[in-house]
């Protein structure tokens, strides 16, 4: 006992001792972490320096470079968007400025200029480009610049596009707004000065805006504004010139541009429900800066690239604090919180993360395909085209349910969507998805109307929808209604493909006939599959061949999509082999993986895509082992092949392509006779075109496009 006390009495007193000491405590803890602080900055600006570039290249054998004498600015380009005509005059007034520095100028329409093609170039051609933008009604750029900013946006973020598309490229951005209109005032300056940050472009200047409010003008009119920061942008100019390599007048950071000088605030720019300027008062005029880092709550996030942001804000310099890393910790964990109380997904909060995705109700969502763009513009359709036939600018891509039961490695959403092997979610009548569906995707198409290179044409038909691609995200088959979903579809004159992931066999056998159905075959074993697919089912390899089962029961056309990782699944041929000759699919769809970019979710690098010859060995030796099948068709842009049974060869010659007028009499005659008056595949299929085919020249481009090839950079790593 006393020796229990005698513990008791020391213990005692060092907790006394701690807490009499508490202050010293705390100062030695808020002095390392100062201490650490400051290491990190250190370390931080002393990695730039020695990345500089040029630096390496200042003496070579202790002479100057070659490149000594080059010149640094070759010239200006002004590109305007103006919806009464201020800009356009501004961009004039600015053109006889440079002009008169003996410096080559051009003044650019937005609305006559292809940026997909042209702002590439302008990373190596040692122009300066100057951005002068008008914001019109509800914070929305003029008509003519409207094109413009939307693809800047989709660039900054699309994951398939480097985060340094546009290094080197040298901007300055003044902006034209009117302070009165508070909640929008220079939102689209804004935005394009950060999309074009978030490029890797340099800025050589802070952003500047003009404001039309003579009350709030810092020079008494907007014309003072521009006269002010014309002055500046000359003389910075001048300097450029000179050979000056410094990226712009402040210290840009984290997407921010201070001034060394005075300090600008920084406005809030939450588009719903918060002021976009709500601090105007008080913001320099020459110090005002991107409002939000890359990845803020008001840019628009594809759900495909988010994690692909989350992981590009992690490497921008984000070290502690600011709104990214809140936005990296607490919206995940938000969407946690949602699937844990089971309760119906919080809009606002999905809107965030997915407004990339137009949110339908509760669970659904859709969005633009990339190859409906291309199509639209005459560049190539997808490879459901070259395979199938389908009208890629008639497609829309969608889902009923964003969850999925499965955390496969290369999601290209990084497990950003709700997972669950069940049905928990407040559901949406099917009426109301198709209705919202088939509106939002005619609205993002109307948004094309006057954009340079689309095909007035394709636009038009566009507007009908034709085809739906029910592969979006998640697993469309959770979604209780799903046959009347179908059907629906059906009605409008819409075909259907639908995807599972293999997990569903009871949903499968009773899901009523669709145009085409997918299983995703990404690995040939049970181990494989768990660790490629990580399914949340404990039973998910028996579902897995449950489905493949029950999908060879049923009698419209069937399809496995394979899904090959190097170093994982490509040397499991002959298991891939055994798996189709149990599911017995009509057609086969054998794919390179899509990188994704960097997630702590996935370990796969760039060295897991195989390239398209190795895809093409894999299914000639596929091939070898199945007599039943052939090779029919390749679109390599997307690395894919088609594998077809031989029941679709027809007297030579392969019929893999759909007749949608055919399919649409069937599932009319299917429904009417209450299911009685079946169907098979074999009753709707069309000829494949033989640039279609697998060995043609075009390799799966259709000749009626045009081929854009992207010069300088390589932007696409994936197909569809």
């Amino acid at each position: 006992l006393d020796v229990s006390m005698d513990t008791w009495s020391y213990f005692h007193t060092c907790l006394a001792s701690i807490w009499l000491h508490r202050f010293y405590i705390y100062s030695a803890v808020a002095f390392g972490i100062s201490l650490w602080i400051v290491f990190q900055f250190t370390t931080t600006r002393t990695k730039r320096k020695v990345t500089e570039p040029g630096t390496t290249d200042k003496l070579r054998n202790g002479c100057a470079p070659p490149q000594a004498q080059e010149v640094h600015v070759a010239g200006v380009k002004i590109f305007y968007g103006s919806q009464t005509g201020t800009a356009k005059r501004f961009a004039k007034t600015l053109a006889e400025a440079v002009a008169s520095l003996n410096l080559p100028v051009e003044v650019i329409n937005m609305g006559d200029y292809d940026p997909e093609d042209g702002l590439v170039e302008e990373t190596t051609s040692r122009n300066i480009c100057v951005f002068l933008v008008a914001t019109y009604t509800e914070g929305q750029p003029p008509e003519s610049a409207a094109w413009f900013c939307k693809w800047l946006e989709e660039a900054a973020n699309d994951f398939r596009v480097g985060k340094s598309f546009l290094q080197g490229l040298r901007y300055a951005v003044f902006g034209l707004g009117n302070s009165a209109y508070v909640d929008y005032y220079n939102t689209v300056g804004r935005r394009m000065d950060r999309w074009l940050w978030m490029l890797s472009a340099s800025r050589i200047m802070t952003r500047a805006e003009g404001d039309c409010n003579v009350t709030q003008s810092k020079h008494g009119s907007i014309e003072a504004d521009f006269e002010a920061w014309k002055t500046k942008f000359l003389t910075r100019l001048q300097v450029l010139c000179k050979g000056e390599r410094k990226p712009c007048s402040g210290k840009c950071k984290k997407g921010k541009c201070k001034s060394s000088g005075k300090q600008s605030k920084e406005s809030s720019d939450l588009e719903h429900g918060t002021s976009e300027h709500e601090n105007t008062e008080a913001e320099e005029l020459f110090e005002s800066s991107s409002e939000e880092e890359a990845g803020g709550t008001d840019s628009v996030i594809d759900v495909e690239d988010l994690g692909n942001i989350m992981g590009h804000m992690k490497k921008a310099k984000v070290l502690l604090f600011g709104g990214s890393w809140c936005q990296s910790v607490w919206v995940p964990l938000g969407i946690f919180v949602c699937q844990f109380l089971q309760t119906k997904l919080n809009c606002l909060m999905i809107c965030v993360l997915f407004s990339g995705y137009k949110l339908i109700g509760s669970h659904s969502g859709v969005k633009l395909c990339r190859w409906t763009k291309s199509m639209l513009r005459g560049r190539g359709g997808c490879y459901k085209h070259t395979f199938y036939g389908i009208e890629s600018h008639r497609c829309m891509e969608a889902t009923p349910s964003l969850a999925c039961a499965n955390k496969c490695v290369f999601c290209w959403r990084h497990h950003t969507n709700p997972v669950g092997t069940e049905w928990r979610w407040k559901m949406d009548q099917p009426e109301v998805i198709l209705q919202e569906a088939i509106e939002k995707h005619q609205n993002m198409i109307k948004q094309f109307k006057g954009v340079s290179g689309v095909k007035a044409a394709r636009l038009e038909e566009a507007l009908a929808v034709k085809h739906c691609a029910l592969s979006l995200v998640g697993e469309p088959i959770m979604y209780p209604h799903i046959n009347r979903f179908v059907r629906l579809l059906h009605q409008h004159g819409i075909s259907t493909f639908l995807v599972t992931n293999a997990q569903f066999p009871e949903e499968i056998r009773r899901l009523e006939p669709v145009t085409q159905l997918y299983v995703s075959v990404d690995a040939s074993t049970k181990e494989s599959l768990r660790r490629i697919d990580r399914p949340l089912f404990k039973d998910f390899w028996q579902r897995f061949l449950d489905s493949l089962k029950a999908l060879a029961e049923k009698q419209q056309r069937t399809v496995y999509r394979l899904t090959l990782v190097k170093a994982w699944n490509v040397d499991e041929v002959k298991a891939y082999a055994d798996l189709i000759s149990l599911g017995k699919p009509d057609f086969v769809e054998v794919k390179g993986v899509t990188y994704c970019g960097e997630s702590s979710a996935s370990s796969l690098t760039m060295a897991n895509v195989p390239w398209h010859g190795e895809v093409v060995s894999f299914v000639q030796e596929l091939a070898r082992l199945l007599p039943d099948y052939g090779i029919a068709c390749e679109h390599e842009h997307s690395n894919c092949l088609l594998m077809a049974h031989s029941k679709f060869q027809v007297e030579g010659e392969w019929r893999t392509w759909i007749d949608y007028s055919r399919f649409q009499e069937l599932v009319r005659e299917y429904e009417q006779s209450g299911g009685s008056r079946t169907f098979t595949a074999a009753e709707y299929t069309a000829r494949t075109p033989p640039w279609a085919l697998f060995g043609a020249r075009e390799r799966g481009f259709d000749p009626l496009d045009v081929r854009f090839q992207r010069k300088h950079k390589a932007r696409d790593i994936s197909g569809c």
